[in-house]
């Protein structure tokens, strides 16, 4: 399942452009609002999870921001977003894994995750995400998934849908909710895809 799963990223990053897919954002609003509203400085420690070829790491690196990784278990995605970068790639930590498997090195100050934890359908790949930030985030959760009014695939693949309770009560124990709102993200085809997006910040 989980080779199958990577397979699976490789083959959409190796034969389709930005355009054709559903998640590309020419300018990723909402996830810079809710970083900018964090009021943490440049330097922190920012993780962008399933990042692939989004340009969220272009306008971080464009508003000042220092201390970038961004984590996708496609090769062939990261790949792509370095490219587009050129020299400013090397201001960036890029990592290859899948999310579940992922063992930090570092505590982050703000994980940002847009459409991959909505990816993880069964209870156990949930339980290993939501250890994963209770270990390893020091700061900020920033999440975004499909609602319960969105789509119920994604690229071919389940997705597990999320209301703004369900997504809270994945990550109370460990994040107190900030402030969630939804949204239709507008695919390059035209099509509205809700999404439920959250800012959590660590119980200390």
């Amino acid at each position: 399942m989980e080779i199958n799963r990577k397979n699976h990223w490789e083959t959409v990053y190796e034969t389709k452009q930005p355009n054709e897919v559903s998640w590309t954002q020419e300018n990723p609003k909402t996830s810079l609002d809710f970083i900018r509203e964090t009021h943490l400085g440049k330097l922190a420690k920012i993780i962008d999870i399933g990042g692939g070829d989004s340009k969220l790491v272009d306008f971080l690196l464009e508003e000042g921001y220092e201390n970038i990784t961004v984590l996708d278990i496609s090769e062939k995605a990261l790949e792509r977003a370095k490219k587009k970068l050129g020299k400013n790639a090397e201001k960036v930590n890029w990592i290859v894994s899948d999310v579940t498997e992922f063992k930090p090195e570092t505590t982050y100050d703000i994980w940002h995750d847009r459409a991959t934890f909505h990816f993880l359908t069964t209870e156990q790949q949930v339980k290993k995400y939501v250890e994963i930030t209770k270990k390893f985030v020091g700061g900020f959760l920033v999440i975004g998934t499909f609602s319960d009014q969105g789509p119920k695939k994604c690229s071919g693949l389940d997705i597990k849908q999320y209301s703004e309770m369900e997504l809270e009560n994945q990550f109370s124990n460990n994040f107190k909710k900030l402030k969630c709102i939804t949204e239709d993200h507008i695919t390059p085809f035209e099509t509205k895809q809700n999404f439920t997006f959250c800012v959590f910040k660590k119980i200390k």
